[in-house]
């Protein structure tokens, strides 16, 4: 089995295990040779994929359907939808926040269903122009919503997910590396699974610590605002791009704890992006440290 397991996060569901192998491995190797690392070969790196759990089985749509503001679902995608409009706001000038548009506060106020949507249309907008989703379409984007609300609250696909990463998990495994949504479902596996012989988990550009909409979701749950330690872990690093939307809360440790070591990069125009985490000197410092 392969002694580092990479979990993929959101945008990767018309993907599958060997494409994104191919796309992860070399990034990866990358990352751990400029730290001086010992570089795993190819074999030794898998790829949990659970994208394809968010289509009908047997199936892998050719396009999304034409989804607008009127298809953002109340709740979790809504609130989510705002987090990321206001952190945009605050790393890339040319969002304007969304008390510039008189929105602030009105879904706590029992709008009427034609405000909502046009406070939704706005939030999309907002961040079509912005530097993060600005080539990302309408469609994507809702449906980037969509993944992450129905990880949080349906159950079956919250344990499938979770099976795809335990099954590439076997006796070797040293270095669980997840990105994005990834790194909550990997904290959970890692959470329900302290029987693994996994030493180090490294998150790239999580949402972990976005507080009400997924910092209070995890299984298991917080205690007295902090999140429990992931199971046999007995290192964590935090690998963020300020620029990284995503990653609305840059360093975990203020959710998780003194045990949580965060580290910045830049990853230039595509701030989420896996493979520029990926071959970060840093990311591979961390991903090199137990493999020696």
């Amino acid at each position: 089995m392969a002694k580092v397991v990479v979990v993929h996060g959101i945008g990767h569901q018309f993907l599958g295990p060997a494409q994104m192998h191919r796309e992860v491995a070399p990034a990866l190797r990358d990352g751990v040779r400029l730290a001086d690392g010992p570089t795993p070969d190819a074999e030794d790196i898998a790829c949990a994929f659970y994208g394809d759990l968010y289509f009908e089985k047997g199936t892998r749509s050719a396009d999304l359907p034409p989804w607008d503001e009127t298809d953002v679902e109340d709740g979790l995608e809504v609130e989510l939808l705002m987090a990321w409009w206001e952190q945009a706001a605050r790393v890339d000038p040319a969002v304007l926040p969304p008390e510039q548009e008189d929105t602030r506060g009105l879904l706590g106020f029992g709008v009427a269903q034609m405000l909502r949507f046009e406070l939704v249309r706005s939030a999309l907008d907002a961040l079509a122009g912005s530097r993060f989703f600005g080539k990302v379409s309408d469609r994507s984007l809702i449906f980037t919503l969509k993944q992450v609300r129905r990880y949080l609250t349906e159950r079956e696909l919250r344990l499938a997910a979770q099976a795809r990463v335990a099954d590439e998990i076997g006796d070797d495994t040293r270095v669980l590396v997840a990105h994005s949504l990834g790194s909550v479902v990997a904290y959970e596996a890692l959470c329900a699974h302290p029987e693994w012989p996994v030493t180090d988990f490294v998150t790239l550009g999580s949402p972990l610590g976005l507080q009400g909409i997924v910092f209070d979701r995890l299984l298991p749950g917080p205690v007295d605002g902090v999140g429990g330690w992931p199971g046999p872990v007995r290192r964590w690093t935090n690998v963020a791009d300020p620029g990284d939307i995503v990653a609305v809360v840059n360093e975990l440790a203020t959710r998780f704890g003194d045990g949580v070591r965060d580290e910045r990069i830049t990853n230039g125009t595509r701030m989420h992006d896996l493979t520029r985490y990926l071959s970060a000197p840093k990311t591979g410092a961390a991903i090199g440290l137990p493999l020696r």
